[in-house]
């Protein structure tokens, strides 16, 4: 999920529970709630999973530049930033 994608979902949430706490602010019912915590669960999951994939590929990078580093180093060249 990219971050262009991750504020799409964002945005989309957000709008969600407004229209639920204007539902809310009137009169819930057990249905409304349970729609409310299962949006929340949804959401926060699929937020974990993106964040987990996130870690995941910047210890991937990490990895490749450590491996980038030490390839230069024995070949000889020089890398510049």
């Amino acid at each position: 999920m990219s971050n262009d994608e991750f504020t799409k979902l964002f945005k989309y949430v957000e709008k969600r529970l407004d229209v639920i706490e204007t539902k809310l602010d009137t009169k819930a019912s057990k249905q409304d709630v349970d729609t409310l915590t299962s949006s929340v669960d949804g959401y926060s999951k699929k937020a974990d999973d993106y964040m987990q994939e996130l870690l995941s590929l910047a210890h991937k990078v990490d990895r490749m530049e450590k491996w980038i580093h030490q390839i230069a180093e024995k070949t000889g060249v020089k890398l510049e930033y």
